[in-house]
């Protein structure tokens, strides 16, 4: 098949904005931090963009999107066909069907692995080792990760039985959801949890950073149709209803509960109902976005305090948003589904596909969710027990900006040198007459 321009130049847009979600990501949660963690919470996706980079080339593409030898094992894992990525170097043709050279849908899908990785560290902020953590996410990419996109989106068990997800949110935000559970236990809670305030530091980043993951997000649902065709146009408009209806779901809520709506709120209702609408966007009519987005800004506004009932510290609500939106747009497709990839029968309940869809809607995250928490749970507890994973009591309270990477996210000596005093208002300067000769 000859490489198609057009696909080609839109991919490559898709995946510079899938890209550009780590970093906005990297805002969101900076800002969700107090001010003596921002640096390292940055630095933790910052470092997953390193770190699944290096992997995805060496061997997460293969073990994601090749076939294993042994039948039996594929079903689980892919195989070493692309090692390194050879063979996907396509300089005439593209010959799998997409219209574009092999290396851009690999690159569109190692920014899907990137991401993912990077929405783990919400649940950790303010205590965990960055070696630690950069380790972790070479070891969770590889038996995590890269075997459940194979699952969803290679020719694993869950593809072959005909699940829908569009473009990830099982393989992204359940996964990435329950692995977040499970190393907020393992590492425990933050000195001080529930005793000391833990407000977000700065809302302009959060705001800043959820701006970028909505503008992101584009590349991230309408390029996962890995074409420009009407499911691209289905899958754009779908992720820009879903979002604004969920900012307004979550507001609501807020309004009702606690009496005022918080900018704190409409960033997280905006990614609540981004992960939601994302593994239904090209399969469901624009309305059916519409009530996917309000039962996700609802459903996500009161999950957030679960941690407080159940006692686990999710610094930044990953469980309550990603893996709370995710199984709601997940489980959503199994009623609402009007425009199947395969065949009729994956068709949701409400255009006649029957219960046999909504089952597997419901199987999917049920299996990715217990393998994720299960894996990411043994894996946390052994970097725990042996390297260590959370960082001293004393470096807790001092702030790991500075114990970690000896810096600091706002140096306001230098605005004071500069003539800006936080106490009396703004310093002047003596004023000196020129004096003509």
């Amino acid at each position: 098949m000859e490489i198609d321009s057009g696909t080609t130049a839109w991919m490559l847009t898709a995946a510079a904005l899938v890209l550009l979600m780590t970093p906005g990501l990297a805002f969101f949660y900076g800002g969700m931090t107090r001010a003596k963690s921002v640096l390292n919470m940055m630095m933790m996706s910052f470092g997953a963009i390193v770190t699944v980079t290096i992997t995805w080339m060496l061997f997460g593409h293969s073990l994601a999107f090749t076939d294993n030898p042994s039948l039996a094992l594929n079903t689980f894992v892919g195989g070493f066909d692309a090692l390194g990525l050879q063979g996907l170097v396509d300089t005439a043709t593209a010959d799998d069907g997409t219209g574009m050279p092999s290396l851009v849908f690999s690159m569109f899908q190692m920014t899907f692995a990137i991401i993912t990785v990077a929405l783990i560290s919400g649940a950790i902020a303010d205590r965990a080792k960055f070696g630690a953590w950069m380790l972790f996410t070479v070891i969770w990419a590889t038996v995590v990760y890269f075997p459940v996109a194979h699952w969803v989106w290679g020719t694993g068990w869950l593809n072959t039985m005909g699940i829908e997800d569009f473009a990830g949110g099982t393989v992204v935000h359940i996964n990435a959801g329950a692995a977040a559970l499970a190393l907020a236990l393992v590492l425990g809670r933050r000195q001080g949890w529930r005793k000391e305030p833990m407000r977000p530091h700065n809302l302009t980043l959060v705001l800043l950073g959820a701006a970028l993951l909505w503008f992101g997000w584009f590349g991230f649902n309408a390029g996962s149709e890995l074409a420009v065709d009407g499911i691209t146009g289905l899958a754009f408009i779908n992720t820009q209803v879903a979002t604004a209806v969920a900012v307004g779901a979550w507001l609501l809520v807020e309004k009702l509960r606690d009496g005022h709506a918080t900018s704190l709120g409409a960033a997280s209702g905006a990614v609540a109902g981004l992960v939601a609408i994302t593994p239904a966007c090209g399969f469901v009519d624009p309305w059916a976005a519409m009530v996917i987005g309000l039962l996700a800004g609802a459903a996500c506004a009161y999950a957030v305090g679960l941690k407080y009932r159940l006692g686990y510290d999710d610094s930044l609500d990953v469980v309550g948003v990603h893996l709370v939106g995710g199984v709601v747009g997940a489980v959503a497709l199994g009623f609402l589904a009007a425009y199947p990839a395969t065949d009729q029968q994956s068709e949701g309940l409400f255009y006649g596909g029957g219960f046999g869809q909504l089952g597997l809607q419901v199987l999917g995250p049920v299996a990715v969710g217990a393998y994720s928490f299960v894996i990411t749970w043994i894996i946390g507890t052994i970097i725990h027990k042996t390297l260590g994973f959370r960082i001293s009591s004393e470096d807790e309270v001092t702030g790991v900006d500075i114990t970690t990477h000896a810096e600091t996210g706002y140096d306001l000596g230098t605005v004071h040198a500069s003539g800006v005093s936080s106490s009396n208002g703004p310093v002047t300067a003596p004023v000196t007459k020129k004096v003509d000769a």
